[in-house]
């Protein structure tokens, strides 16, 4: 017996190149998509073998074993379930933003149930899937042989419209990963066709037409930042959010309603998840979960325990469960058989690329169709002209070889068009059957014209790219589903990309805290009811508003004297009625720590100073520069003593007047510089000795030619020139500002104003009322003002804040109420007189004093 031969190898060379050869195979042949269809093998073999079967989406539905296994036979030998699974995949609506396979029978669902057997089910291509293969056979693409050589199948797609963005693909290879998002088709499209009009498009103005992902299960994408970075460089990370809304029950409890998950979420076992933490007291306040998705769509029903904050129950449960996920984003696609990671503007570069090469294949088979047709007819003309000829010449023929060859020598005729003239029906000699040829012969002149200009002029070539997308976006264009919104602070935001406008920041006594914009008020006459401001608590009313800019740093002072930032556009934005969100959500602020104060500054300058003002009068003075870096959980912005907490914090330029208001309607002027310049973490010193149970109610800056503004807690104001006020020393008793009476009540708000702007006052109500300052009489020191809004009495609602904002252009809503224009300074009662006397009297002997 012949001896076997063992040839000798090294192990390791061996096993490198094999493992080598093995990554390769699964690099190309299985796990990426290839950047001009976006389509990996098996999904392309699924579709073809669907085509060539004739399962076109207005044909009537086949087994889809039948798909399996014709799959299986001629292209892709691997296991039935691999195959069956991704065309089960391609039929759900919840993994494919548009799909590509019309599933019927049981597909599976959300919450993780498989799909019946292949037997069971029934499947045919979608109708957009057939724009994937549109013009397969018209030479448009290359095909390769299959696995053992006896079938062909194509190379690529033609692909009609962007696949790989529209949507999307995930696969693991060896030593790498692709993950694409879906995205929303007329988006896409639109940004193929910028492309096409402006190849040096930057990626930041495709962003503007492509915003970011569009995923099948909708939710919210938190922030824009992580989107950019995938744009830019092909890989980065987005967080997903489910959308969630907060619900009030007519017995006041809360219920949290769960719409959209994010993708690829389970919903059964994000419940379950949810269920869980609540059994392990991880988390507290949920009285019952429920599941109430049905065919009109998902929904889950969260219900919460009367005294927990719905808010603060939403964020833990985001922080502990798939209501929010990260999406790691990395573009990785095929491009030339070569796995390559490609940014936002390439992706669609190689697509309008390939669009130009189906576009040209195309134009050419069809002028090559039109030109063999032009040859046969040109040889019928021919004939036609010269009938009797032919025909004589046809009937003294022996053989049609004869004929034929007799053709072509006596007639200068190819041998195709000798061969259509034997093959011509006698019915085409007929007069109209004549005329017929001849105009389809001018046609076939006129189209091959066309056809030639065509392939001759690039810029034609585009021209019908975008009306085909064109064409393809309106049959298949649907609402974007996934909403971009501004993340947290922690996501650093490009800040161009954010537009420049004014806004108002409100923040409740709840701490509940939004931004809508300035306009959304509308100014109104002193005396007026005012309007709704926003949907509050019964023990809830607005504490704060101010009017900023989206691009300002917003600094929020606590009780406790800590210092916070945000930017305006990171504060998220709600509706006029709306609650907004707990700024524990937004702030890494304390328990028992509320804002007292918010500052917005556009620039951390040299030389300017906030001063702050603590409810025991003390007040400080530190550099505005101290604040410029402030981490995430705060810092410490003055040290205060025992039982006192933060007031009023103001934005000085260093050379203005203070004046500070007690609510017992004492004020005093001094100037900033008699309160020396301190560090960050100082005390400060006395700025206004306080009578007893009396405390301070405001601090503002005082400006050149103003007047003081009282408001109080019984909806009475007043304006009274500065100059009644004398300047004095710091930590004097001050002056009276207002005369406190029952009718008036304590002083709530004391605001510097020069007649130009509007102010706001919000009631422990919700109730909002803007008001031109002008409109507000002038009166003296010790008068108590005039009736600034109607309040209702029997529920106990009072004026709770005072806000100044920028004058503007609005609608009048009311006209001025006559019964309110009353002046108390002209009908003051006799006990008020004698009052106002003892108080001027106590005024001289204290300025005799000093």
């Amino acid at each position: 017996m012949p001896k076997s031969k063992v040839e000798e190898i090294n192990i390791s060379h061996e096993m490198r190149t094999s493992f080598l050869d093995y990554a390769m195979s699964v690099i190309v042949s299985r796990a990426l998509p290839d950047v001009r269809d976006g389509l990996k093998p098996v999904h392309r073999r699924i579709l073809y073998s669907m085509h060539d079967l004739g399962m076109h989406s207005d044909k009537p539905f086949k087994k889809s074993a039948r798909i399996v296994g014709d799959v299986i036979g001629k292209y892709h030998p691997h296991g039935d379930s691999a195959v069956y699974e991704t065309m089960v995949r391609m039929a759900q609506d919840f993994n494919y933003r548009y799909m590509l396979v019309d599933g019927h029978g049981n597909f599976g669902s959300i919450d993780g149930d498989g799909a019946a057997a292949m037997r069971y089910t029934e499947a045919r291509m979608s109708k957009i899937s057939m724009e994937l293969l549109r013009d397969i056979n018209k030479d448009t693409i290359d095909y390769q042989d299959n696995y053992d050589g006896e079938e062909k199948e194509p190379v690529v797609m033609p692909s009609r419209f962007p696949n790989l963005l529209v949507n999307g693909t995930s696969g693991i290879a060896v030593g790498m990963a692709t993950n694409i998002p879906p995205h929303q088709l007329g988006e896409v499209i639109d940004g193929v066709l910028a492309v096409s009009h402006d190849p040096e498009i930057s990626i930041q103005e495709l962003m503007d037409i492509i915003p970011g992902p569009d995923f099948p299960t909708a939710g919210l994408i938190l922030g824009r930042s992580g989107i950019r970075k995938a744009y830019e460089t092909g890989r980065g990370s987005i967080k997903l959010r489910a959308k969630v809304k907060i619900e009030e029950k007519s017995n006041g409890k809360e219920v949290i309603i769960v719409n959209e998950i994010p993708y690829q979420v389970n919903k059964a076992r994000l419940i379950e998840r949810i269920a869980e933490l609540v059994r392990e007291k991880k988390i507290d306040g949920i009285t019952d979960l429920r599941d109430e998705s049905d065919r009109e769509g998902l929904r889950i029903v969260i219900e919460v325990r009367k005294d927990a904050n719905a808010n603060v129950l939403l964020n833990n449960l985001y922080k502990h469960t798939a209501l929010q996920t990260s999406f790691g984003i990395n573009i990785l696609a095929l491009v030339d058989g070569q796995p390559k990671v490609l940014d936002l503007k390439e992706c669609l570069v190689h697509y309008l690329d390939h669009q130009r090469v189906i576009i040209r294949r195309r134009t050419e088979f069809e002028l090559r169709k039109a030109e063999a047709r032009a040859h046969i007819l040109e040889g019928l003309r021919i004939a036609l002209d010269n009938l009797d000829a032919v025909i004589n010449l046809i009937r003294s023929s022996q053989t049609t070889e004869i004929a034929r060859e007799g053709l072509m020598t006596t007639f200068n005729l190819s041998e195709r068009q000798a061969q259509a003239i034997l093959d011509m029906r006698l019915q085409r000699l007929t007069g109209l059957e004549r005329e017929k040829i001849e105009e389809e012969y001018q046609s076939l002149v006129q189209l091959i014209s066309e056809l030639k200009a065509i392939l001759a002029d690039d810029e034609k070539i585009l021209d019908i790219i975008r009306e085909e997308l064109a064409e393809i976006k309106e049959r298949f264009n649907d609402k974007r589903r996934t909403e971009i919104v501004a993340g947290g602070i922690e996501d650093i935001e490009d800040e161009d990309l954010i537009p420049r406008e004014n806004i108002v920041i409100t923040l409740t006594h709840n701490d509940y805290i939004k931004r809508l914009p300035v306009s959304t008020y509308r100014s109104q006459k002193r005396g007026g009811r005012g309007i709704q401001g926003m949907g509050t608590n019964d023990d809830d009313f607005v504490e704060h508003l101010i009017t900023t800019s989206t691009h300002d740093t917003i600094l929020f002072f606590t009780n406790k004297g800590k210092v916070y930032r945000a930017k305006g556009y990171e504060i998220p934005e709600f509706s006029r009625t709306a609650k907004g969100i707990p700024i524990i959500n937004l702030l890494g602020i304390e328990k028992d720590e509320w804002v007292n104060a918010i500052i917005p500054v556009s620039e951390f300058d040299e030389g300017w100073f906030l001063f702050f003002t603590t409810k025991h009068g003390i007040s400080k003075r530190s550099p505005l520069t101290s604040f410029a870096h402030i981490r995430n959980n705060g810092l410490i912005a003055l040290n205060l003593r025992e039982d006192d907490e933060l007031i009023s914090v103001r934005l000085t330029d260093g050379d203005k007047e203070i004046i500070i208001g007690t609510k017992n309607g004492l004020l005093i002027r001094f100037h900033e510089t008699d309160v020396r310049s301190m560090g960050r973490t100082a005390t400060g010193v006395k700025g206004i000795t306080l009578g007893k149970e009396d405390e301070v109610v405001g601090m503002e800056v005082l400006e050149e030619n103003s007047e003081i503004l009282n408001v109080t807690k019984n909806g009475y104001g007043k304006r009274t020139p500065a100059l009644e006020y004398r300047i004095q020393n710091r930590g004097g008793k001050g002056i009276k500002t207002c005369n406190i009476t029952d009718k008036n009540g304590c002083l709530v708000g004391v605001k510097v104003v020069n007649g130009e702007e509007d102010i706001m006052l919000i009631t422990t109500s919700g109730v909002l009322i803007r008001m031109a300052v002008s409109d507000i009489s002038k009166m003296g020191r010790s008068t108590q003002g005039v009736k600034l809004i109607r309040l209702d009495e029997h529920e106990g609602e009072y004026v709770a804040t005072v806000a100044k904002v920028e004058k503007e252009e609005v609608e009048v809503v009311s006209e001025l109420d006559s019964q309110e224009e009353e002046i108390l300074e002209l009908d003051t009662p006799k006990e008020d007189s004698e009052m106002m006397e003892v108080d001027n009297q106590e005024n001289s002997e204290e300025k005799d004093k000093e």
